[in-house]
């Protein structure tokens, strides 16, 4: 580890004026930390943002939540307005990590988190979204946890949160702040595809602070399911994740949501597949269209073709199980 300096801002204003490309924010620091460790993240300053008031979670004007980015994992996924009226978001963040980092993670810092690709690790071996234009040896080498999605030439990573393929099936909406002012983001627009530039995980400029997480009023109280499939059972990353949303009328579906995790360099979400399911009565076969629909285009590498059936099936799963959920069914 380099060594850097140590700011703890009493403000966002200040906060945001120390920033830069050669300075990180650090909160809980439960991927930070291991990415100075391993000496693949070198920031020469450190901006502690653990003492800002960016804490609370309120409901909004319109109905929904705004959540702030120090909020915990664990404070989330337990907190009863979340467990009530985004049972999704809070299964999804349970299926992630461990309780000891979930104590400790951020929402903000969740939406953050590199890539567990091999070779991004290994600072032995080259990789463009480490060092851009060195190579993605993934593309050759040992890719079976890698993109079937949306990848590049350049890249072929994934993004490992949990919450984030929630959040995108819920249509978050991702607040920063920095010394231009304060603006949204869509979260669908909030994170990148690789192209030629993987270096650059999302839309954030280098001195813009994630200060909250807002969610719209809720539509998916009763039928949901995150599905996450891994090598273990716990504290692995999704080889495929599904976050499936459903509203009823009767037997008819009148709104539906379904994100992908594990797939690609974002979460993965097509508004057009999910057009194809409102206005039908749920079935396997109708959720089986659906997930062809949304696999369309894959692209799987030597060691991941499995990833292609896998994911279907898991679509199919999660759609079936969020129709079928009755309410207060639970996380």
């Amino acid at each position: 580890m380099m060594p850097f300096s140590y700011h703890k801002p009493a403000s966002v204003s200040e906060a945001v004026s120390l920033a830069g490309d050669s300075a990180r924010f650090i909160a809980g620091g439960t991927n930070l930390v291991d990415l100075m460790k391993e000496n693949v993240v070198r920031p020469e300053r450190l901006i502690d943002i653990s003492g800002l008031a960016l804490d609370g979670l309120h409901p909004t004007a319109n109905g929904g939540v705004m959540i702030g980015a120090l909020v915990s994992n664990a404070d989330l996924a337990w907190h009863p307005m979340i467990e009530q009226q985004y049972p999704l978001l809070s299964q999804a963040i349970l299926a992630g990590a461990s309780p000891q980092l979930r104590n400790m993670a951020s929402t903000g810092g969740n939406l953050l988190q590199r890539t567990r690709c091999y070779y991004f690790y290994d600072t032995g071996t080259p990789c463009n979204k480490r060092e851009p234009g060195s190579g993605c040896p993934a593309r050759s080498g040992r890719n079976r946890i890698h993109a079937i999605l949306g990848a590049s030439e350049a890249c072929v990573a994934t993004h490992p949160s949990d919450m984030c393929v929630a959040l995108a099936a819920l249509e978050a909406v991702v607040h920063v702040e920095g010394p231009a002012g304060k603006r949204q983001i869509p979260f669908a627009d909030f994170h990148r595809l690789p192209e030629n530039n993987p270096e650059r995980d999302n839309q954030l400029a280098a001195d813009e602070l994630v200060t909250a997480v807002e969610l719209p009023p809720p539509l998916f109280e009763q039928h949901y399911r995150y599905l996450k499939i891994r090598d273990r059972a716990s504290y692995a990353f999704a080889l495929v994740s599904v976050a499936a949303a459903l509203r009823l009328d009767g037997d008819v579906i009148q709104h539906a949501r379904l994100a992908l995790g594990g797939v690609a360099h974002k979460p993965w979400r097509d508004p057009a597949v999910e057009s194809l399911l409102v206005g039908q009565v749920p079935s396997e076969a109708l959720f089986d269209n659906a997930a062809q629909a949304l696999l369309q285009g894959a692209q799987p590498l030597s060691h991941n073709g499995f990833k292609v059936i896998l994911a279907q099936r898991a679509i199919v799963r999660a759609l079936t199980d969020a129709a079928h959920r009755a309410a207060g069914g639970g996380a």
